[in-house]
């Protein structure tokens, strides 16, 4: 049967948080608590929703879940070699966006009992952004994210007319939130177009620039990727939206059909092509990101014949 000490952690009264707690979608965390040691104590983890959920229960000595909520099966511990030197600190693991809310942390020993408020905040960041261009219309989007972001554009240099742009957000049955927004402005090489997805917790950029097109007259060509510099960046061109290489750090993969024609790449990222057949002529363009920012430069290459160099 249940002791008097047992039961009295149903009855208290809510009280101010105490501590503030940030945790990630899917990641695991610590809600901290701790209380003076002595003799058998006895802890209780709630979550202050109506009804209160049974998050942990520990005691005579060992992890009483009998109670458990079914959310929080198979998804917390103690630190059980610590709970003798006053640490009921909950480990919480594979974060779910319901898990968000106040906790209490009720500890009672021979001295007394006293309850812990602890707020958990739920992120899901801003983790990866695409940008692309359509015709006159420049496209940005992200996924999975907690809770709701804001999309901002920019260009450079600043442009004198207004940005029309069309922002939708969707939030999925997970109730992360998907986010995208297509800008129809001023169109014309080397305008740098710059798309920010900001949370509570982080905020990503994504530029896009267009440059003029190349006309090859060789079978070799450089193009410039107007690309982040750093040993965690990554570089991936493509060429009509079909992967050609990707670039980290010092390693590289080439997909099959380019291995003949890629002849280096810099470390920031320009590429120098050979062997260029004139089904080759397209549109190149080069992604390159690290963890905050994503750049991509566009070119559009043509091959001129005898005419352009008689010409030029």
């Amino acid at each position: 049967s249940l002791s008097l000490h047992q039961l009295t952690w149903i009855h208290l009264s809510p009280l101010p948080t105490d501590a503030e707690v940030s945790c990630v979608v899917k990641q695991s965390c610590i809600l901290p608590c701790s209380f003076q040691s002595l003799g058998e104590p006895i802890l209780h983890w709630t979550q202050l929703k109506s009804p209160e959920l049974r998050v942990h229960s520990f005691y005579s000595n060992q992890d009483q879940l009998g109670h458990q909520d079914q959310n929080f099966r198979g998804r917390t511990s103690l630190f059980l070699d610590q709970v003798s030197r006053g640490n009921a600190s909950l480990l919480l693991r594979d974060v779910q966006l319901q898990d968000e809310g106040r906790y209490n942390c009720y500890t009672s020993t021979t001295e007394g009992y006293k309850g812990l408020i602890i707020r958990l905040n739920v992120d899901a960041p801003v983790s990866d952004i695409r940008i692309h261009q359509d015709g006159n219309r420049i496209t940005c989007s992200s996924e999975g994210i907690y809770p709701q972001p804001e999309l901002t554009w920019s260009t450079e240099p600043p442009s004198n007319m207004a940005l029309q742009n069309r922002t939708t957000v969707h939030q999925t049955e997970e109730k992360l939130y998907d986010i995208s927004s297509s800008l129809t402005g001023p169109d014309g090489p080397d305008l740098t177009y710059s798309c920010s997805i900001r949370t509570r917790r982080n905020q990503r950029r994504a530029t896009f620039r267009e440059l003029s097109p190349v006309t090859v007259t060789t079978d070799e060509t450089l193009l410039p990727c107007s690309g982040l510099n750093g040993s965690e960046t990554t570089v991936v061109w493509r060429f009509n939206h079909q992967t050609v290489l990707n670039q980290t750090g010092r390693s590289r993969s080439v997909s099959e059909r380019w291995r003949k024609h890629v002849k280096d790449v810099s470390e920031r990222g320009d590429l120098s092509l050979q062997g260029l057949d004139p089904d080759l002529e397209g549109n190149y363009s080069c992604e390159s990101s690290d963890e905050d920012e994503t750049m991509v430069t566009q070119i559009t290459v043509k091959r001129g014949g005898e005419e352009t160099r008689e010409n030029s």
